[in-house]
């Protein structure tokens, strides 16, 4: 009788945030923190009560995904509607951040002062408009060779403005430049506020075809994580409160279009999974994630360095993601590259790019099944998301360089090829799951070095069916570990006639992974190859390959294909087919807990293979087009 009040209760709430939520100005924030608060409910559960604490664990995961849907579907609906010129017909939140931040946030801004300055600032900002640039006050702000007049001009303007006015009309400015980025235009549910003021640090939140497929996907595999982890008895508390914080972490990176409040949340992620890894890991664990801890924050130091000088060397001074858009492209070619460096070596870190993937492996293996889900399915596009969102559009002179075209494309071509070698090498089940993710994400450097729309849209497509695929791998290999409590390949075999269905659907996810035709990595990847190879693409372009024809990373890149496909179909050979061993004979096939976690992947897999331009495709291109268009502006 309890259960069936408690999910008339579930179903009810359910009712109430798809009726309430797709409204609210604050959505995003709901989404993000709603596993947090989920966390601190299941921190006053009395530890004892362990059935309860998963319980309220996995409602506040499916009430994120909820939300997470309804976003979507709303967005997709409104990108429809901008694609058809019907962008002044959208209301509330799925207005662009164009609109929101040229009109509402630019008037808050204003009205922060009394009507006297804001009158003065709304004439600096129309100097500024008019481009009378040797008058206002950022030009003789930006001028570092102003003359002792033009020093006494620009006195003389803060002095009229005031502390106060000088800070609405740096504020206001900050806001206009964001709202005159193209990629403003595709970015909805927008929900600004000043955090700390006296920075510019602000609340700044925003979805787009970037983030939201991530997103989508980040609340699915949290809701399928925590199901499949119903198993944990020790420190069962400790364990969903820690995963839940993880979520929050990763879905407000996704979220984030301040700088400073991205880099915070990058941070939240660091710590659960430090100690997801560190308590509930295997043999090895705590070399494992020291290991990862050592990593990530060695690349965190370096996005911090780099956000802190994008900070210092523009004016007006903002961690703003879309004014920095704007304004950082101005600095000169040597800033922009070491920046670039410094931001891609962060972000590599987490993709993981060889040579700085040694953290994966042993990550991995030690991890518990359901963390090694959400390490392969999210946490590592977090790295390529960084890529997307900060590294290309801010600074666009870099990213088109001839030398950083050259490294990219080739990190790529290596993490492809390594990444497969090492994976047809491996015995254990874990690690060569793990060493095949080394060798996917390598095609989102691909697309990324090649550069043109077709090479974007396969980078991306990448990241998302990657997620799919290689969580559902590592399901797999939990399934079969529970049962065997070992992961040797050689010591299996035979295992599909004691549990076929179990080896039907781990089959689906290998040949996803392997890219065939109808699942979901194939159009991916042959997107990927089809940009790189492309006209347009940077690596076929002779601005940039010279006298050197830089097709052949491409040619190199295609053997990865042959070598996925050698250690996929010898893994299949090894651990499902021929004869069964008698210790292996009692073994159960897949239970309802494994059902739940697996078959929503594997259909996921089929519909986007079969579907890919209906289910995502078409709700991405407008915002990876304009993202493209922009950094691709600077080639011209």
């Amino acid at each position: 009788m309890f259960k069936i009040l408690l999910w008339i209760f579930v179903l009810g709430l359910i009712a109430f945030v798809a009726s309430v939520f797709p409204r609210s100005m604050c959505t995003l924030t709901w989404m993000i923190f709603l596993p947090l608060v989920t966390a601190g409910v299941c921190l006053v559960i009395p530890s004892s009560m362990r059935g309860l604490i998963k319980l309220v664990a996995v409602m506040g995961a499916i009430l994120t995904l909820i939300i997470a849907s309804l976003i979507t579907r709303d967005y997709i609906e409104a990108e429809k509607l901008a694609a058809k010129g019907e962008e002044s017909s959208l209301q509330g939140a799925q207005m662009s951040a164009a609109s929101v931040l040229g009109t509402d946030i630019r008037q808050q801004e204003l009205l922060a002062v009394d009507e006297e300055t804001r009158a003065k600032v709304v004439a600096q900002l129309e100097l500024v408009a008019a481009e009378n640039d040797t008058t206002s006050y950022f030009a003789l702000a930006n001028n570092e060779s102003r003359t002792a007049g033009q020093t006494a001009a620009l006195n003389a303007i803060k002095e009229d403005l005031g502390d106060a006015g000088v800070h609405a009309l740096e504020r206001t400015r900050e806001v206009e430049l964001a709202a005159g980025v193209k990629q403003a235009h595709c970015i909805r549910y927008v929900e600004y506020g000043h955090w700390i003021g006296d920075f510019k640090i602000n609340y700044f939140l925003g979805v787009d075809g970037f983030s939201m497929p991530l997103i989508w996907l980040t609340a699915l595999l949290g809701v399928l994580c925590l199901i499949y982890s119903w198993t944990i008895d020790k420190g069962t508390k400790a364990y969903f409160v820690l995963f839940l914080l993880l979520e929050t972490g990763l879905i407000g990176v996704f979220c984030a279009l301040d700088f400073f409040l991205f880099y915070v949340f990058w941070e939240i992620v660091l710590l659960p999974m430090y100690f997801l890894i560190g308590i509930w890991g295997g043999p090895n664990r705590i070399y494992a994630a020291i290991k990862f801890f050592i990593y990530t924050l060695v690349g965190s130091v370096l996005m911090l360095l780099a956000m802190l000088v994008l900070y210092f060397w523009q004016d007006p001074h903002t961690f703003n993601m879309l004014t920095l858009m704007e304004t950082a492209p101005t600095l000169s070619l040597t800033v922009q590259v070491w920046l670039f460096l410094a931001l891609f070596i962060g972000f590599a870190i987490k993709v993981p790019v060889v040579p700085f993937h040694t953290w994966l492996p042993d990550a991995h293996v030690e991890a518990p099944t359901a963390i090694s889900v959400v390490l392969a399915g999210v946490l590592l596009k977090m790295g390529g998301y960084g890529l997307f969102r900060v590294c290309y559009p801010m600074l666009p002179d870099a990213a088109m360089s001839t030398g950083i075209v050259w490294m990219i494309g080739f990190l790529g071509m290596f993490s492809i090829v390594y990444g497969a070698f090492c994976a047809l090498a491996q015995k254990d089940f874990k690690k060569l799951v793990a060493y095949s993710s080394v060798s996917h994400m390598g095609f989102v450097l691909l697309g990324l070095a090649a550069f043109s729309h077709t090479g974007v849209m396969g980078a991306v497509l990448q990241m998302f069916t990657h997620g799919i695929s290689s969580a559902m791998l590592f399901f797999v290999v939990g399934v079969i570990y529970e049962r065997a409590h070992h992961r040797n390949l050689d010591d299996f075999g035979g295992i599909g006639l004691q549990m076929p269905w179990y080896t039907g659907i781990a089959t689906v996810g290998f040949f996803a992974s392997l890219g065939l035709p109808g699942l979901c990595g194939f159009i991916s990847e042959a997107l990927t190859f089809v940009g790189a190879w492309d006209d347009t693409g940077l690596l076929n372009s002779q601005n940039y390959s010279g006298s050197i024809n830089a097709n052949w990373m491409i040619i190199v890149s295609l053997l990865g294909i042959v070598l996925t496909a050698a250690y996929i179909l010898w893994t299949i050979q090894r651990v499902y087919l021929g004869s069964i061993k008698e210790k292996y004979k009692e073994f159960k096939d897949v239970t309802d807990r494994e059902v739940i976690a697996l078959v929503p992947l594997a259909i996921l897999c089929v519909l986007i293979g079969v579907f890919p331009h209906q289910i995502i495709i078409s709700h991405i291109s407008r915002s990876l087009n304009a993202m493209t268009d922009m950094v691709r502006a600077t080639l011209s």
